[in-house]
């Protein structure tokens, strides 16, 4: 077998995996990008951008890979870092692996996974370009810039490494070529956050 080959399959057989913890949202607009699957409970994570319109919040859909559909509750949204969090009725949930974005390096090969223009499991692939909070146009915060064509609809889904880690959260194009990502440690302290004022929630009496 060629080292080509191998390397084909190889990535084919991730995607695969990931797929699995990657959901479609539609709304009334029709389908509007993903969200990953972050517990097995119906937690799910996304973009505001995707979640929260200029009139509130959407009414969203969750469409699973069994072809099952969930109305996706919206629990916490941060336009400024532009992370979701959704919750599902469902408890028997993939979740995705977390991966550790400080890890990576320029030049690492990932891929971006979503619902472009609607075609479920969308795939594109490329290098990261670099991160940090002091990327051209994007200062102030904290972005993963990849070299890879993103579309609308890959927006809320999963960017991830050759392990099938997930490293960020599909966010925005620039350009014809770059796209860029919320890092995953800025995607877990976001969901702490979540899952802390959940919890203070659940014990007011």
């Amino acid at each position: 077998m060629s080292v080509w080959k191998q390397i084909n399959d190889e990535a084919a057989r991730v995607a695969s995996v990931v797929a699995r913890s990657v959901v479609q949202l539609v709304g009334q607009e029709g389908s509007l990008g993903a969200a990953v699957v972050w517990r097995a409970d119906g937690l799910l994570v996304t973009n505001a951008h995707v979640a929260v319109g200029q009139r509130g919040a959407r009414t969203l859909e969750a469409v699973f890979h069994d072809d099952q559909r969930l109305s996706a509750r919206l629990l916490a949204y941060d336009l400024e870092r532009d992370l979701a969090a959704l919750h599902v009725a469902r408890a028997d949930l993939t979740p995705v692996a977390v991966g550790d974005s400080s890890q990576l390096r320029a030049g690492e090969y990932v891929m971006a996974l979503g619902h472009p223009w609607g075609v479920v499991d969308g795939l594109t692939g490329g290098v990261l370009i670099g991160g940090g909070t002091q990327l051209p146009e994007m200062q102030g915060q904290d972005w993963l810039a990849v070299d890879l064509p993103m579309r609308p609809g890959h927006s809320g889904g999963a960017l991830f490494n050759a392990a099938g880690e997930l490293v960020g959260i599909n966010t925005l194009i620039r350009g014809p070529e770059v796209s860029f990502a919320v890092p995953v440690n800025a995607v877990k302290l976001f969901m702490r956050e979540v899952t802390a004022q959940q919890a203070a929630s659940a014990s007011v009496v």
